[in-house]
């Protein structure tokens, strides 16, 4: 009985899926064809094919709303973050997972318990930090920020993960008389090149999408990402109403870390798979 049971779960759960991931293939479809018609057509039929591809409406968005500078922003912010995350995360997580010390438990703990904080709950306090040592309305800032409140997710997947990796390859490097600096970096971490990519995926697509601590932490218009760039052109559709280069937007936004995430999707799926392993 419960054999059926969990059959039936699973059945319907993969219905379920179904149903989501054609809803979503459906709004991207409607998005890109709204992107490639102009303002009448739009508002005159949702459902009808453009007359002609009005390819114009991306570099509207591209250009003249200057999504371009904020693109690069984000490029910039993300790459630069993601790096520090792994660089900070590898290494505590390595020593939570394999050596034994006063105080790991309480701060495995904290690691954890940091994961349940909301942003909004420390939104003020990080901006009155910023504010003192000079760092509103800086990328530097904005990066320092998402290192941060990055480390607790990220520590806790690689922890996991280095948990799962053989002691003997370790214990053969001490023997022949590696360094722990040199067992870390030269043969711990390249096997654990499965979860740090899955953490990089994960973290890169959290950030590129990230809107509201750039929102609060930076106001200068040339510093905006790419997700405040475009909420700075959808308030501008008040005024010129032109919703087809909004689309054409939501698009440029969208697309370029959804090929990044199918490109490697098999990877997250072999790190998290890995890092379960014990």
């Amino acid at each position: 009985m419960r054999t059926r049971d969990r059959s039936i779960f699973f059945r319907l759960g993969m219905i379920f899926l179904y149903i989501w991931v054609l809803f979503i293939l459906f709004v991207l479809g409607w998005i890109i064809l709204a992107s490639l018609k102009t303002n009448q057509e739009l508002f005159e039929s949702f459902w009808k094919l453009p007359s002609s591809l009005q390819w114009e409406n991306y570099y509207t968005a591209w250009v003249q709303s200057d999504l371009v500078s904020y693109f690069f922003n984000s490029v910039f912010v993300v790459i630069i973050s993601v790096l520090g995350i792994v660089l900070v995360s590898a290494p505590a997580a390595y020593v939570l997972s394999r050596f034994s010390f006063p105080g790991k438990e309480p701060l495995t703990i904290s690691f954890i318990l940091g994961i349940g904080i909301p942003y909004q709950a420390v939104l003020i306090p990080i901006y009155m930090l910023l504010l003192k040592i000079g760092l509103i309305n800086t990328l530097t800032g904005l990066i320092v920020v998402y290192i941060a409140l990055s480390l607790p997710f990220t520590i806790f997947i690689l922890t996991g993960f280095f948990q799962t990796l053989p002691n003997e390859i370790e214990e053969s490097a001490a023997m022949d008389g590696a360094s722990q600096n040199t067992i870390f970096w030269r043969v711990m971490l390249p096997m654990a090149r499965p979860g740090l990519i899955t953490v990089t995926i994960l973290n890169a697509v959290t950030l590129w999408n990230e809107f509201l601590l750039a929102k609060a932490y930076i106001n200068v218009n040339d510093k905006f990402t790419l997700s405040v760039g475009l909420y700075q052109f959808y308030q501008s559709m008040q005024y010129n109403s032109d919703w087809v280069s909004l689309f054409a937007g939501v698009v440029i936004i969208i697309f370029p870390i959804l090929i990044f995430f199918l490109w490697l999707s098999d990877r997250i799926i072999e790190g998290m798979t890995a890092g379960s392993g014990k």
